[in-house]
């Protein structure tokens, strides 16, 4: 009889569909939009979103195209920090994601990627668009490009998985998981067994850190005369704690190409860009008789390490990341500071306080006051202000330099794009304003310096320019605009890109319209493939295939209903209505006649082509 009242007592399991579950669980984790395009197999899925919206929770964005969708959830997680989430159908909506999820993949962004299959008794029979191991096996591509992949197999298998491929996708090295789900399971139900609470609290990021690596750095610190840091563009959660750090101890910074949107490029001890299309005062920098070179939050492969330069490659090196991923690129160095970035500048600021409140004065090196406090110029003045028609790729960078507010959010594409950016854009940001402690300050004026913000605060993870490293897919910052608007939809975006990469990837401009975003695309209109015309020049091979047609990409806005603009010379900036195209709810496309004859700064690739001959 006791057993029976326990029995009668006990709350029955509580089942829901497949699709509600997903759902749910991805609006306990704060993500309001899944990226994608429908189809019959994932269908479920789009059945729960639909329940969602019309309760004011998540939503889907239609793309144009599978890629598409990839690289605005690409952007959409670089904006937000949170993981972002695109779906397709199964055989080829599942095989056009792969080249989005591989640029995630190489570039460490989190991302849920979900892909439907045919109902499972229909496996090996030759069903429509069949992908699992009996048909185009979508499962096996995506192993080479994923941190978790695995196909559903049975209903009970769903939340463990799920949970799983949530989890991975939180821990560093980030990036996509993929769940490949057949339709019949997707249609069924499940017994739900976490709470939102309980999936929080999983996916929260550790604070670990090497606590012995750390005061052993500590010491080097006191011992060094002078140290020069090199920010990378997994830094975006620590970059207060390593600028106040770099104030503390007087030391110069240079970044990688991915990390300049980070920093304030007009803070009096920064000195440019190392690596691809950076800067000659960032490698004076590492040159100038360093007895340590922190590189903190960078992969130091070839774009973000100068072609595996020996200037930063030596046993002067401090390597500070939160993956082993990264710190193998990096065996000559004298030490590895292994664990979560912010953490670790948190802990050492916390040492130098201490010894500072210590000894009455403020925290320094062996030898202090040696910096020049003065702001470099990191762009050389030629063809900066020339009228020239059409207009000069350097002189461009200026006019939106100057032209956008604090709040403007960046992104450049694969190509020339990426070089003219990394060199020559910089930001209205006044975020810092580059306030550095001098002699006799107090650890009170210390911190009062480090909270002096003037405009916007951006999001952790956020930055006012991104770029990509290593695979780098044209077209990825039409996507990624988008996503980053999505994200953010109160700060405009502006994407740069080449006419190669619009011809690719420009339709999902139609996406920006349809969800009132406020992007402004920039198309650097050469009618080439840029980087391949020059990239033939420079190494003298034969010059072959880079023609592209002369296109008015400004009428193709305009038959999609978005207003299009041609600019030829600087002067055509001062008829645009730059309040309306900012305050309007949708895009508007600049087709921007640039001299196609500028070399675009890219050395330091032609190098490593050369290199490989």
């Amino acid at each position: 009889m006791k057993s029976a009242a326990v029995v009668s007592l006990a709350s029955p399991p509580q089942f829901i569909e497949v699709g509600a579950l997903i759902v749910s669980y991805l609006e306990a984790i704060g993500v309001d939009v899944i990226f994608g395009v429908p189809g019959g197999a994932i269908e479920p899925l789009y059945n729960a979103m639909a329940v969602s919206s019309r309760r004011g929770g998540l939503r889907p964005v239609v793309a144009r195209h599978e890629a598409g969708a990839a690289f605005m959830a690409d952007g959409y997680a670089r904006e937000t920090g949170k993981i972002g989430v695109c779906i397709a159908t199964s055989g080829p909506g599942a095989t056009n994601l792969i080249t989005g999820v591989a640029c995630a993949f190489d570039n460490n962004v989190p991302m849920l990627v979900i892909t439907g299959q045919p109902s499972l008794p229909v496996f090996g029979k030759g069903a429509l668009q069949e992908s699992a191991c009996t048909g185009i096996n979508t499962v096996g591509m995506f192993s080479h490009c994923t941190r978790y992949n695995t196909l559903v197999s049975h209903v009970d298998q769903l939340e463990t998985k799920l949970v799983q491929a949530l989890m991975r996708a939180s821990q560093p090295p980030h990036g996509p998981v993929h769940l490949s789900i057949p339709l019949d399971i997707l249609r069924g139900s499940v017994e739900q067994r976490l709470s939102p609470q309980g999936l929080q609290a999983l996916l929260r990021k550790p604070s670990l850190v090497d606590e012995e690596m750390v005061r052993s750095l500590f010491m080097s610190l006191q011992k060094a005369r002078k140290l020069t840091l090199i920010i990378g563009g997994d830094c975006g959660e620590a970059i207060d704690a390593i600028i106040h750090f770099a104030e503390m101890t007087d030391s110069y910074f240079v970044t990688t190409p991915d990390a300049k949107g980070l920093i304030n490029p007009h803070h009096v001890l920064y000195r440019g860009v190392f690596g691809f299309a950076g800067h000659r005062s960032a490698q004076d920098a590492l040159n100038d008789d360093n007895d340590l070179i922190l590189a903190i939050g960078t992969s130091l492969r070839e774009w973000t390490s100068a072609a595996w330069s020996n200037s930063v490659l030596n046993r002067k090196l401090v390597h500070i990341d939160a993956t082993d991923e990264h710190l193998k690129h990096s065996p000559m160095a004298r030490q590895h500071i292994r664990g979560r970035i912010r953490t670790v500048f948190e802990r050492l600021l916390d040492l130098m306080h201490i010894e500072q409140e210590a000894l009455g004065m403020p925290w320094s090196p062996v030898v202090s006051g040696q910096i020049k406090r003065e702001p470099v110029s990191l762009r050389s003045p030629e063809k900066l202000q020339c009228d020239a028609t059409p207009i000069k790729p350097q002189r461009l960078m200026v006019e939106l330099s100057k032209r956008f507010p604090p709040t403007t959010r960046f992104v450049a594409d694969a190509g020339n794009a990426t070089a003219w950016a990394i060199h020559y854009l910089e930001s209205r940001n006044n975020r810092r304003l580059g306030l550095v402690p001098q002699a006799g300050d107090t650890g009170t004026s210390h911190v009062a310096v480090n909270k002096a913000w003037c405009g916007e605060r951006r999001h952790d993870h956020a930055g006012w320019l991104r770029v990509l490293m290593d695979f780098a897919p044209m077209g990825w910052a039409i996507g990624a605009g988008v996503g980053i608007a999505r994200g953010k939809p109160q700060c405009p975006v502006v994407c740069i890109t080449g006419d190669g990469s619009y011809l690719m990837n420009g339709q999902e401009i139609t996406v920006a319209a349809q969800e009132g975003l406020t992007v402004i695309f920039v198309i650097l209109n050469d009618a080439a493939l840029g980087m391949v015309k020059h990239g033939q020049r420079l190494a003298g091979a034969e010059r072959i295939a880079f023609e592209l047609p002369e296109v008015d990409f400004a009428l193709m806005a305009q038959a999609m209903g978005v207003p299009g603009h041609v600019i030829k010379s600087p002067k055509d900036f001062d008829q645009l209505d730059m309040e309306q195209i900012l305050t309007r709810r949708g895009p508007t496309l600049l087709d921007i006649r640039v001299d196609g004859e500028e070399v675009p700064p890219m050395d330091l690739r032609m190098q490593t082509l050369e290199g490989a001959l």
